[in-house]
């Protein structure tokens, strides 16, 4: 036990790589034994991170707990050196969890080159785990770049009729924005040693370079010159601005969610988004802190663009899956917003947010999955009356709708209700632009929902569609128990978020927590200075 609890992180990340190593060996003949061991390996690997959520010590939750560092490539300072706070829990149990129920909505979905597909699934949940739990910038730059080619053939080979533009798309868009973060990371990587030479405390502590260490450069942060932080802010920006996406990078998200399959589209939503807004949680905020507060302005008023179009361009498609692909870009408007309003409360609520709209998008792309299973269309114009038929089906659609919307008692709520709060404690204008968001949300969805699930059948196509089976409730289930959960009794996910998040604020706004809260208006003032 001693072992497993001193190793689990390096377990939780390359259990999927181990089980994609021995599916290479089965019999590509046998689909339903391949399908099983799939399944079973990221199941296994859900209840292997389990622990970390009752282990991990709250007390302490701003500190990198279950830490490994062990050398790796000396010459370049780069070092096997993981761990885990607060925020990276979280991430990494909510790829725990979607990376078993994705792979699970594809047993009957993938019927070609199925060892393949399971075989890029697996690869793609260790390199994203890998992500989340790496503190080291080279060992973080090999998960990044391993994550974008399974994705790449998921939907380069099983997507929709445009898939090789789509995976095209998404494979160019991600490799810019990787090559710049790559720039970013060598820039810190070669001014470290001489900025450590100046502060014996960080020298004793980390070393006098070279290094990758990620901890490393949150210690010399506050020294960097504003100069490096400009440019080295921006080089990280385009790289997890395009991950996010964040308005104007995000035209590549709706052609790889519509032609992504079913599965692809779960996991791009609920994981693949977050690791660009990891990015900037972990990076860019505690390495470049007067670079953050500079480029606040911009944030802000691409986040609320991104808020309002996505909401807008969401209400105006035929597409099911396009819609929900929009709302992604209008969700993830709400998460930045929150970010960058560099206060507690939009801190901690874009965090929930973030495992909000993993749970509310992943559940409502398993949802359109399941209608173009039985239909083979998406189009909004197909359907209509659903629920006289599906009505189990209507009834799992209703609650993560009411979700996705933001309806009290949900998920959606807490997230968003939190991300208003922070806004609003810095500038009026900034939550009157995203509360017009969430009405434009409320809009699409519900008429998305009223188009499709009421009134009567009048395509004979829909009239002896079969509702859920067992595996479709297995799917859903646990996100619908999740969304609950959160929505009724948040503060567990609270305990976890506190201490990381007031550290953050700390290192970006260190006089935060001692300047006297006068009006909404002066907290924007000073960050804009």
């Amino acid at each position: 036990m001693d072992f497993f609890r001193q190793h689990i992180l390096t377990i939780v990340a390359f259990w999927p790589l181990a089980g994609m190593i021995l599916l290479l060996f089965f019999p590509k003949d046998n689909k339903t034994l391949i399908r099983t061991w799939a399944n079973l390996v990221l199941f296994v690997g859900f209840i292997i991170s389990l622990p970390l959520w009752f282990w991990f010590d709250r007390g302490t939750s701003e500190q990198m707990q279950f830490v490994e560092n062990v050398p790796w490539i000396p010459t370049l300072g780069a070092n096997f050196h993981v761990g885990i706070d607060g925020i990276s829990l979280l991430l990494v149990l909510l790829t725990t969890l979607l990376g078993p129920l994705a792979v699970l909505s594809s047993w009957e979905a993938i019927d070609t080159r199925v060892k393949e597909y399971y075989v890029f699934m697996l690869m793609l949940q260790a390199g994203m785990l890998g992500v989340f739990i790496s503190l080291d910038f080279f060992l973080f730059y090999v998960f990044w770049e391993v994550m974008l080619v399974p994705m790449y053939f998921l939907i380069g080979v099983w997507g929709g009729p445009r898939k090789l533009y789509a995976a095209i798309k998404f494979f160019l868009y991600t490799l810019v924005g990787s090559v710049l973060m790559l720039l970013g990371i060598l820039a810190l990587y070669f001014i470290y040693p001489g900025i450590a030479a100046q502060h014996p405390e960080v020298v004793a502590q980390f070393g006098a370079g070279p290094t990758f260490d990620i901890l490393a450069f949150h210690a010399i942060g506050p020294y960097l010159e504003f100069n490096l932080q400009f440019w080295i802010f921006l080089a990280f920006f385009v790289g997890f601005a395009i991950k996010v996406p964040m308005f104007p990078f995000h035209t590549w998200l709706p052609d790889a969610h519509v032609e992504a399959p079913t599965a692809g589209s779960v996991i791009l939503a609920a994981v693949l988004l977050k690791m660009g807004t990891y990015g900037f949680l972990r990076f860019s905020l505690p390495i470049l802190p007067d670079g953050t507060k500079y480029f606040v302005p911009m944030m802000i008023t691409l986040s609320i663009i991104g808020i309002v179009y996505g909401a807008l361009v969401a209400m105006m498609q035929p597409d099911m899956k396009k819609l929900v692909a929009y709302s992604s870009v209008s969700h993830m408007g709400f998460v930045m917003l929150g970010m960058f309003a560099l206060n507690p409360n939009g801190l901690n609520g874009s965090i929930i947010q973030q495992l909000n709209h993993g749970i509310s998008t992943g559940a409502l792309f398993l949802i359109v999955g399941m209608i173009y299973e039985r239909r083979h269309t998406r189009e909004i114009s197909q359907f209509g009356g659903i629920s006289n038929v599906m009505p189990v089906y209507a009834i799992v659609f209703l609650i993560m709708t009411m979700s996705s919307i933001g309806l009290p008692l949900l998920n959606g709520f807490i997230g968003e209700f939190t991300i208003m709060m922070g806004a609003l404690q810095e500038h009026l204008s900034w939550a009157v632009f995203a509360g017009s968001g969430i009405v434009l949300g409320a809009a699409y969805m519900l008429w998305l929902y009223q188009r499709t699930m009421l009134g009567k059948i009048e395509n004979p196509a829909n009239e002896k569609l079969l509702d859920m089976n067992l595996r479709e409730l297995v799917t859903i289930v646990p996100l619908i128990i999740m969304a609950f959960w959160i929505g009724l009794y948040p503060k567990p996910f609270f305990d976890v978020l506190d201490r990381p998040v007031n550290k953050l604020v700390a290192r970006v706004r260190p006089d935060f927590f001692q300047a006297p809260r006068l009006n909404a208006q002066a907290p924007a003032a000073q960050i804009s200075r």
